[in-house]
C-alpha cells in the first residue's frame, strides 16, 4: 500500500560510498541504455501492458538529470585533503 504521507519515513544521509555506488548504477544504466540499440524517440516496451511504454530518448534524458543531481550532491560535501611532510634531513 502507499504511504499517504511522508510523516512517517526517516532515514540517514547517504554516505559519499553511497553516492558513488548510485553515480556508478545511472551510468552502468545509461551504458545498457546506449548498448541496447539506437537511441531513438521510438517507443518501445512490452505490447498491451498499460504505462510500460516510454522511449530512450528519455530515459536517457532521466537518467541524466538524475545522475547531474547525484553529482552535486557529492561535490556539495566537505572534504578533507591530508598531506603528509616530508623531513629535512
Amino acid at each position: 500500500m502507499d504511504l499517504p504521507d511522508l510523516s512517517s519515513v526517516s532515514g540517514n544521509d547517504l554516505s559519499d560510498e553511497q553516492l558513488r555506488g548510485i553515480l556508478a548504477q545511472i551510468d552502468l544504466d545509461i551504458t545498457n541504455l546506449l548498448r541496447d540499440g539506437k537511441l531513438s524517440a521510438l517507443r518501445y516496451g512490452t505490447p498491451g501492458e498499460q504505462g510500460a511504454l516510454t522511449d530512450r530518448a528519455a530515459n536517457l534524458r532521466s537518467l541524466l538529470e538524475a545522475r547531474s543531481m547525484y553529482q552535486k550532491l557529492l561535490e556539495s560535501r566537505p572534504t578533507w585533503i591530508t598531506t603528509q611532510a616530508g623531513c629535512c634531513s
